[in-house]
This record gives structure tokens, sequence and C-alpha cells, in this order.
């Protein structure tokens, strides 16, 4: 008999970060979120958990637990991890973000594959892709329009 392969039905990232309200307020008033749920720890009033809904993709958040392994960015002196959030006006919508403490890595441009992109960082550790689609470019035209981006570079030796 053939076991079923399980699929999962949602990733959630679940962000840890110092100073989670702090945290929440800059994503609801930067970024857009809205918190669906919070609780808050009794014992010391630190956020145990929240979820914030980014459109309709769901985002966990605490503050900080190094007793159960739960460390940020700040913590861990910065994070791998970037997220990419799709909006209709990424330069607008950037523009909103700096006014609110973001801090722009990357202004936006438009890119080979067709979207208008820019890359932020938060207050919290955490970088941002905002992104618009300005034009529909099939795998095949992405494709072409890197190796003709990298051409140049590739024929100077500059790539390694």
């Amino acid at each position: 008999m053939v076991e079923s392969v399980i699929s999962p039905h949602c990733l959630c990232p679940y962000l840890a970060v110092k100073g989670a309200q702090a945290a929440i307020d800059f994503y609801v008033q930067a970024l857009g979120a809205t918190v669906d749920f919070r609780l808050i720890d009794p014992s010391d009033g630190r956020i145990g958990h929240a979820e914030l809904l980014f459109g309709s993709t769901r985002v966990y958040i605490a503050d900080e637990y190094p007793d159960f392994g739960a460390v940020g960015p700040e913590t861990l002196g910065g994070s791998p991890v970037k997220f990419h959030l799709n909006v209709a006006d990424a330069d607008a919508f950037f523009a909103h973000a700096v006014r609110h403490g973001a801090t722009s890595l990357r202004a936006v441009k438009l890119e080979f594959y067709g979207d208008r992109t820019g890359l932020l960082a938060d207050p919290f550790g955490y970088s941002w892709f905002i992104a618009s689609k300005a034009e529909d470019v099939s795998a095949e035209e992405t494709q072409r329009r890197w190796d003709a981006m990298a051409g140049p570079a590739l024929d100077s030796g500059s790539l390694s």
C-alpha cells in the first residue's frame, strides 16, 4: 500500500524580536498589517504570541524567550531571512514605510523580471522586499534578460 503524501496547508513565519509590541505597532503602521490575535504573558507583560495578517498571509510574532530558544536578529547579530511583500504600488508603499521608520536598503526600481522592487530594513532586524508587478515576463525571457545583464561582466572576467 502506498502511503499518501502529507501536504502542508500553509507556512507561517514566526518572528522573535526584542520589543514585540513596538514591532507589531511598526508592522501595522508602516507595512499595513492587521492584528488578528495577541497573548500577553501574565508574568511580565511580554507578547507571548501574536498573529498578524499581511493580506491573506499570517505571520506569528513574539518577544524573545531565550530559555525557549526564541531569540531575534538583535540578539543574533542579524537575520539571513528576507520577506517579499507584493503590493499594488511599490513606490508609494515603500515611501510610506520609510516615513514610518523603515530604512531604505535599495531604492525601488524596475527589475529585469518585470517587478518594481525595493528593499527595506525594519527597526527589528528583518529585511523586506517591496514589489509590484510592472510587466508580465516569462521564465524564458527573464533568463534571457539575466544572461544579457551578466554578459558584459562574464566577458570581462569580473565574475568568478
